[in-house]
């Protein structure tokens, strides 16, 4: 599980949804599309300290710059170890937002031409993103 920790920016609400936005490194922010709103969730607040969680086998990794897609969330980060396995592999990534992790099926290593040292961009759907208190 990828864990990263900031502070809500901004918290769009309609109906029993929040898009919301938290800040997790300078300029860099994470969002997030949750069933609550702030009036059903007290952690959903403007500046309050959370918990980014998203798993390993959703990170789509792409080396298009920036790709023509709907996924908003995006991070440039370079491959710093590769765990080869059989059928899936393990990229250990770093960039602006700290370590993060993806799980990609092994037959992509060779089609995306990744290697230690190679620069990415790591994408993570909405809907994939988990807050939590910290």
């Amino acid at each position: 599980m990828n864990r990263f920790e900031g502070s809500i920016a901004k918290i769009d609400s309609h109906g029993h949804l929040s898009m919301v936005t938290v800040s997790v490194s300078g300029e860099l922010s994470v969002r997030s599309i949750v069933i609550e709103t702030p009036e059903t969730a007290r952690y959903l607040k403007t500046g309050q300290e959370i918990a980014v969680l998203f798993k390993e086998t959703e990170v789509i990794l792409c080396t298009t710059e920036t790709p023509a897609i709907s996924i908003q969330n995006r991070f440039e980060v370079e491959v710093r170890e590769i765990e080869e396995g059989s059928l899936l592999s393990r990229i250990l990534l770093q960039g602006e937002v700290g370590e993060l992790a993806a799980v990609i099926p092994s037959e992509t290593l060779s089609i995306l031409g990744l290697q230690t040292g190679k620069k990415v961009m790591a994408l993570i759907k909405t809907n994939e993103v988990m807050l939590s208190e910290i």
